[in-house]
């Protein structure tokens, strides 16, 4: 899983799986999800991030993580 910030549009990119989306559907204003051509979930976009989201601070609780990288 990888997030994505991307400041110039003030979205939030949650990458769920390494693949090309072939769907986007709009779930809620501001809210997509992107879908493989299995109809599997691989991503989530979030339209003016900052405005609902606290991005100042990342938290995982039980996450099995194996690798951790900042970039």
């Amino acid at each position: 899983m990888k997030l994505h910030y991307y400041p110039e549009t003030d979205s939030l990119y949650i990458e769920l799986k390494g693949e090309p989306g072939a769907e986007t559907r709009e779930v809620a204003a501001g809210l997509n999800v992107d879908l493989n051509a299995q109809g599997e979930v691989v991503g989530f976009d979030i339209d003016q991030a900052s405005r609902h989201l606290d991005l100042t601070t990342l938290e995982t609780i039980a996450l099995p993580l194996r690798q951790t990288r900042v970039a």
